[in-house]
């Protein structure tokens, strides 16, 4: 082909519309496509960053959350083990004060045990020394030391003073309707005179005196007046002893 100037203008012209058709067709929209792409990557990223902002305060309000809740974890440890030995010690006191109290109670019992065993040796040797004394005195009493015993009665008797008088006339409901005296051995008519003067002024009762015999009192007077008994004997003195001794 040759080459002409109307060919080379015509060319050119066609250059300049193909560029003008590029520029206003293609470049362009490609240009605003490229921006737009622009735009939406930068919103992403600043999404991204706001995200990222967004994950860094909620991880350090988790940090934050969870050094409260270790510091609220420890905290309720520390009580609950406060707790836990407070407890522990109520329960090793009451445990103390129970085993205490169960010693207590068990040397008690052993106390009460060795006293009443105490007792019963004591009761028992006064048992046997009364029967031992009761023996003996069986074969050494004799007339001679009831009359003195019976003369110790009428001393006493006629010794009463008014307040002990009328303590013994206050404890009768009604006056007595006779006296019972009674002895191992008949009682001399001389002694029974006396002791019935002695009733009579001493102690202020006339009642009739009956009087008996009874070897169990060993020696000596049992006088009986209504409810009231006096005796003047080896085996109520001894009985009476006995009595005392186990009553300690």
């Amino acid at each position: 082909m040759e080459l002409t100037w109307t060919t080379f203008i015509l060319e050119t012209i066609n250059f300049l519309v193909l560029v003008w058709i590029l520029h206003r067709f293609l470049y362009r929209p490609v240009l605003n496509i490229i921006a737009k792409r622009r735009e939406a990557v930068e919103k992403s990223l600043a999404d991204a960053e706001q995200t990222k902002r967004e994950a860094e305060t909620v991880r350090e309000q988790y940090e934050h959350r969870n050094a409260d809740w270790q510091q609220e974890r420890e905290a309720a440890r520390s009580k609950l083990n406060e707790e836990l030995e407070a407890e522990r010690r109520k329960r090793l006191d009451e445990l103390q004060t129970t085993l205490e109290q169960e010693r207590e109670k068990a040397r008690a019992a052993d106390t009460r045990r060795l006293q009443d065993e105490q007792r019963k040796v004591e009761q028992t040797a006064l048992q046997q020394a009364s029967a031992f004394a009761s023996r003996l005195l069986s074969l050494a009493a004799g007339p001679d030391l009831e009359t003195r015993l019976i003369d110790i009665a009428i001393q006493d008797l006629s010794a009463l003073d008014e307040e002990r008088r009328k303590a013994l006339h206050e404890s009768w409901t009604r006056e007595p309707e006779e006296i019972v005296a009674t002895s191992v051995h008949p009682i001399p008519d001389e002694q029974r005179k006396r002791l019935e003067q002695a009733l009579a002024k001493g102690a202020g009762i006339s009642a009739p005196v009956t009087y008996k015999q009874d070897a169990s009192l060993l020696a000596g007077l049992r006088l009986g007046i209504g409810a009231w008994v006096l005796g003047t004997n080896l085996a109520d003195e001894l009985k009476g002893y006995t009595e005392i001794g186990a009553n300690d």
